[in-house]
């Protein structure tokens, strides 16, 4: 199960109503990442409510606008997730989409009718798939079972016991198990060991330090040809350390490649240096560090899809808000791919810092989430809505001037050129 929405950010969305859009990562068991959840919030339900509450199921309405600006066109052969109500299921929009390319997580049931049941048999027949989004047996969902492929389970504020029971129930029905806001490394470990088959929560981004930890070589090649840059250094100077990690050399060149960095075909390093410059080849290197991370394994492309997520979010942002000022956009995306660099090698930031030289203002957003590219950063983090950030989302934009729209269509931006990089790099 995946998803990777995307939208050509050259259209004009017309929405019947604002929300807000998050797009939340899926891992299975090995760590890799399978799937976003594609959730919409609404202003309105965010006022009237607290903490996940503005969280709402996708309407007729939203599911055609994203289906018509261009998620068929985009997510090739990923499979997407989608957070549905019986009103919804019982329309028309299984009309256009497409069976195979989406996964429908049934909510807000408050009575399992007859028609309900029928409707679900029928779009089973047509190859449709759905999961259910258990209810703490709020309403007794039972019958819905033969109709699912999966559950999810929010373990929120749930004991390893209450799990437990919960596995017990639909775990032998052949149920697929997805663990939804799986915010820590114990939760983690915990839904592991109980045979849960995904993952849905942010523990990935949670730092782990461990005393005397040290990078390992490639990062550390990556982190002096940084420096180099930062320093202004000749192109020769660049191109020769290149060429003496032959590994860097190459894995740069086929990212230089991918269309998320280049029309052009590039083949070789100087080619690179010379079409693409200084500040492209700094954004190759900043995306390696995920890539090339091998002591990470598969929990570094969870991390790869956020960084460059935020890193171009932030850059679309800077240049919404600051129009023809292209060093702020290039420091935008900066601080934005650097952010989760702490997770990546599990050493605090200000280690990290100690390697990669940065302005007092780069430093302030990546260590307290100060200055105007602190304010940046908090609104792109918030975006994410880990958890409990809906009031902070909203009160963000309005600091900045910022409209959902404005707000929607960047990340659509954002989230098709990240996905163009995890492509280039798998």
């Amino acid at each position: 199960m995946s998803i990777s929405v995307t939208f050509n950010s050259a259209h004009r969305i017309l929405l019947a109503s604002d929300f807000f859009m998050a797009r939340r990562p899926v891992m299975d068991r090995e760590q890799n990442l399978v799937a976003h959840e594609l959730m919409f919030f609404s202003d309105d339900r965010i006022i009237a409510d607290s903490g996940d509450a503005g969280e709402r199921p996708a309407s007729r309405t939203v599911i055609t606008d994203v289906y018509q600006h261009g998620m068929a066109r985009v997510i090739g052969d990923l499979v997407g997730i989608l957070y549905v109500d019986p009103q919804t299921i019982m329309g028309d929009v299984f009309d256009f989409l497409p069976p195979t390319k989406l996964v429908m997580e049934i909510a807000d049931v408050h009575a399992v009718t007859p028609a309900l049941l029928e409707r679900l048999a029928e779009l089973n027949r047509k190859g449709f798939h759905f999961a259910l989004v258990d209810n703490n047996g709020a309403v007794d969902l039972s019958d819905l079972l033969p109709f699912v492929d999966g559950v999810r389970i929010d373990v929120t504020g749930k004991s390893e016991v209450e799990l437990a029971r919960l596995c017990a129930a639909y775990a032998p029905l052949g149920k697929r198990l997805l663990a939804e806001k799986v915010d820590t490394h114990e939760q983690f470990q915990v839904c592991y060991r109980l045979g849960f088959d995904y993952f849905q929560g942010y523990y990935f981004t949670v730092p782990v330090f461990a005393e005397g930890r040290k990078l390992a070589p490639s990062p550390l090649a990556i982190m002096s040809l940084l420096a180099l840059i930062v320093s202004d250094a000749d192109n020769a100077e660049i191109e020769d350390r290149i060429k003496g990690n032959v590994s860097l050399g190459l894995n740069l060149l086929r990212l230089a490649n991918t269309p998320a960095f280049s029309t052009h075909r590039i083949d070789s390093l100087r080619q690179a240096l010379m079409v693409l410059g200084r500040n492209q080849l700094q954004r190759w290197l900043q995306v390696m560090l995920y890539a090339d991370n091998g002591n990470q394994g598969a929990i570094a492309m969870p991390l790869l899809d956020l960084a460059t997520t935020r890193g171009r979010l932030m850059e679309l942002l800077a240049q919404k808000l600051k129009p023809g000022n292209r060093g702020f956009a290039d420091t935008g995306f900066t601080i934005g791919i650097m952010s989760l660099m702490d997770s990546l090698f599990g050493l605090p930031m200000e280690q990290i810092l100690e390697q990669i030289p940065v302005v007092d203002e780069v430093a302030d957003a990546l260590l307290r989430r100060e200055g105007y590219f602190g304010q940046l950063l908090r609104l792109v983090e918030y975006t994410e809505w880990h958890s409990k950030t809906d009031t902070q989302l909203l009160q963000a934009i309005r600091d900045l001037r910022l409209s959902h729209n404005d707000l929607y269509l960047l990340q659509l931006a954002a989230f098709e050129w990240s996905d163009h990089v995890t492509r280039g790099v798998r």
